[in-house]
């Protein structure tokens, strides 16, 4: 390009040289002199001209013929297009590749702008979500309005998947996981998972009925040994029967575990929200743990904020709740301690149980709430629990979109904390109005 910008200003000089020659030749240097610049001017003019005409084609045409700077100049511009057809070719290929690609696959991928709009998708959205070629550019919560996608995409906490029936076939399961990516945009991937769900259904109805079927038997069971008790017996054959009571007692609270938990996995969420009186229901809880606790001596402390209330099954956070609070006292020593606290900040309301007992591994705690997982078989028998009750906490939470956190450290006690999400409390002032 330097040697462009030379070669015009020597171009320059010469013309404008030649005319002011000719200019002296005749007595009007001045007047040459001028000419010969006009002259130089109106080549230039013309050279560009040219160049305008041959950008704003389309054809992908060879530059126009020229000699000296303006040659030179094409000859530049012809390398840098060129090359930017090459490359532009080339992105053109990745994008066709990345679409064939996107189409052979069974999920749905759409790509949201920062604005929350619908950017791009494959073939397969329109077949799971109902998507058409003129939603481009329309808000994605205008086209999936389900509630519960509303609040799993508003809360921007995408560890978890959601699942939910698709929105244009009821017969279809989908898991939506969002990714963020760039400046704001996100990824949202639909997953068909129908087939599994068939297969969670399909073991559940089996648990459910095996379950159901063993209630009567055992009904039967404890009748008869509650009528055989009640006689005069010899000692070693009443302490058999009072063993036999105990584990049939035991079987009946595990078949009742198990047709709850079957019962809160036949859906991912709550069918209905109703306000509870969260005080009501810890003090009642805490009554109840003091009378497990009996002659053991636990120190119950109660910590409850009275400004706000959750909303929800009651009777499934009272399971939730009830199981965490029993376990404190089954796995605390006597006279330990026991604190029970709600209390509600700007990331939601939390629901905590501290104990001072005997603690529990840290190597443990992220298979606790998997069904009959041990921490020590015999500590667990011992105590009475049946192996699912923070396998029914974790499913109560996950209904009502809360959170369960575990701190636990052998010897030095435990804390279970549920974490409910700020739409899910109520101000006890817009209830009771709510209510009148």
């Amino acid at each position: 390009m330097r040697r462009s910008r030379h070669s015009m200003t020597y171009a320059l000089l010469a013309y404008a040289g030649a005319g002011f020659l000719l200019g002296l030749l005749f007595a009007y240097p001045g007047w040459g002199l001028a000419a010969g610049v006009g002259i130089w001017a109106c080549l230039q003019i013309r050279q560009y001209n040219l160049l305008m005409t041959w950008l704003q084609r389309e054809d992908q045409s060879e530059p126009p013929e020229s000699r000296g700077a303006w040659g030179e100049l094409l000859d530049e511009l012809a390398r840098h297009q060129k090359h930017a057809q090459t490359r532009e070719q080339q992105l053109k290929s990745v994008i066709a590749r990345f679409q064939q690609s996107t189409a052979a696959l069974d999920d749905a991928i759409i790509i949201v702008d920062s604005h929350n709009s619908l950017e791009w998708w494959n073939s397969t959205a329109n077949t799971l979500l109902g998507l058409q070629p003129g939603d481009r550019g329309k808000p994605l919560l205008n086209l999936i309005r389900d509630p519960r996608f509303v609040r799993y995409y508003r809360k921007s906490n995408y560890q978890e998947p959601l699942q939910l029936l698709s929105p244009v076939n009821p017969d279809i399961h989908l898991q939506y996981q969002i990714s963020r990516f760039g400046e704001g945009d996100r990824v949202l991937v639909a997953r068909d998972i129908t087939r599994l769900v068939k297969l969670e259904q399909t073991r559940q109805d089996f648990v459910a009925n095996a379950s159901h079927e063993l209630r009567t038997p055992l009904t039967v069971i404890r009748g008869y040994l509650e009528t055989f008790l009640d006689q005069e017996l010899p000692r070693p054959l009443q302490r058999a029967l009072s063993q036999m009571q105990q584990q049939a007692k035991r079987m009946e609270s595990l078949v009742a575990d198990l047709l709850l938990l079957s019962r809160l996995e036949s859906t991912q969420q709550i069918s209905d929200e109703h306000p509870i009186r969260i005080r009501s229901l810890i003090e009642q809880i805490a009554l109840d743990a003091r009378d497990l606790s009996a002659e053991r001596g636990h120190q119950f402390h109660l910590d409850i904020d009275t400004e706000y209330d959750l909303v929800g099954q009651e009777l499934e956070l009272q399971s939730a709740f009830s199981n965490l609070v029993f376990n404190a006292v089954r796995y605390t020593p006597g006279p330990g301690e026991i604190e029970i606290s709600w209390k509600v900040d700007i990331r939601g309301g939390h629901f905590s149980v501290r104990d001072n007992g005997i603690g529990i591994d840290p190597a443990h705690i992220p298979r606790l709430t998997e069904r009959f997982y041990r921490v020590d078989e015999s500590r667990s028998s011992a105590s009475g629990g049946t192996g699912l009750g923070l396998a029914i906490v974790k499913h109560v939470l996950m209904r009502h979109g809360a959170q369960l956190t575990i701190e636990s450290r052998s010897g030095k006690g435990s804390t279970f904390s549920c974490h409910f999400p700020p739409d899910m409390l109520r101000r006890l002032e817009q209830q009771d109005s709510v209510t009148a």
